[in-house]
């Protein structure tokens, strides 16, 4: 699973709203001929990457390269079963990637379109936001 090497504060704040507007950065298909871009907010956790990659590169058969856009820095802490109020934050439990609408998530070059749209179905499925398939407009 993906996490951090290094961080410089060990739990963060959750926000109390996903701010507004798109995907500023990351919102093109930039390595692969192919993409999956999510079309809500959202938070992915590392595990849902994971999974979806392992999905991919099944569908894939080892054909083709696969590149995740994202990466999860963020920190999700959690309390303990049953633990009272209070005495503190809970530990970190795992990381997740917040994303935009229009941020591109994973891509793929080497294979087929049919093969192409298959994989991302499936990894659709995995993944905590809407997507869709875009293309590379410049090959």
């Amino acid at each position: 699973m993906l996490l951090p090497k290094r961080t410089k504060h060990r739990k963060e704040f959750r926000r109390r709203n996903q701010g507004g507007g798109t995907a500023q950065s990351g919102h093109r298909v930039a390595f692969g001929e192919f993409g999956i871009k999510a079309l809500s907010f959202g938070e992915i956790s590392s595990r849902q990457i994971e999974s979806a990659r392992q999905t991919m590169s099944r569908s894939l058969a080892r054909k083709g390269k696969i590149w995740i856009r994202i990466f999860p820095h963020t920190p999700i802490t959690r309390k303990a079963a049953e633990v009272p109020m209070g005495s503190g934050k809970g530990s970190v439990d795992f990381y997740v990637a917040r994303v935009k609408p229009g941020t591109v998530l994973f891509e793929i070059r080497g294979v087929p379109e049919s093969i192409a749209r298959e994989a991302f179905r499936l990894a659709s499925h995995k993944l905590s936001v809407k997507t869709k398939l875009v293309f590379n407009t410049e090959i």
